[in-house]
């Protein structure tokens, strides 16, 4: 009876970090950094993603890929080294009011356990918009992470919004 039970809890976590997948990141470029002769080269991997919630601003995070035969099946738990940036690209527009922490993306990073994570805050004091990038795991987490800032400015006539407006609570 407990079988069932667990695969049904299982099958529940994996369905529902899927949806959390929901936004592809575009790949940018990917630049091999280790030669491997008969599987996949170890790579270095730039994705591009927009703010689901923020219109107007963009993000860039390099992460590691493994090659290998691990790499070549999936199957690696991949590093958690990651970089971000973040920039205003566009007029900003905000869709929805947000929380502090709210998740922007989640990629897994393992099979099951490991998750990078990028989500955003506002600083109110000086009208920007800070993302953070970083990895857990479900039983230590990493203190590997990556801070990128987004002042809010003025784009064209339009004035800036300010992303203190937009915060639930």
């Amino acid at each position: 009876m407990r079988a069932p039970a667990l695969l049904a809890a299982l099958f529940v976590a994996l369905f529902s970090l899927a949806a959390a997948q929901a936004q592809e990141p575009d790949l940018i470029f990917r630049k091999s950094t280790v030669f491997k002769l008969l599987t996949p080269d170890h790579k270095l991997a730039t994705y591009g993603i927009d703010d689901p919630k923020i219109d107007g601003v963009a993000c860039h995070y390099t992460v590691p890929e493994a090659g290998g035969i691990g790499g070549m099946f999936n199957v690696v738990e991949e590093l958690s080294d990651v970089s971000l940036s973040c920039r205003q690209v566009g007029p900003v527009t905000f869709k929805e009011k947000f929380e502090q922490g709210d998740e922007v993306f989640r990629q897994r990073r393992s099979l099951v356990f490991k998750k990078m994570q990028i989500v955003r805050g506002c600083d109110v004091k000086r009208n920007v918009l800070v993302y953070l990038v970083y990895s857990d795991k479900i039983v230590e987490g990493s203190p590997k992470n990556s801070t990128s800032t987004v002042p809010i400015m003025p784009w064209g006539d339009a004035q800036a919004p300010r992303c203190a407006d937009w915060l639930e609570g």
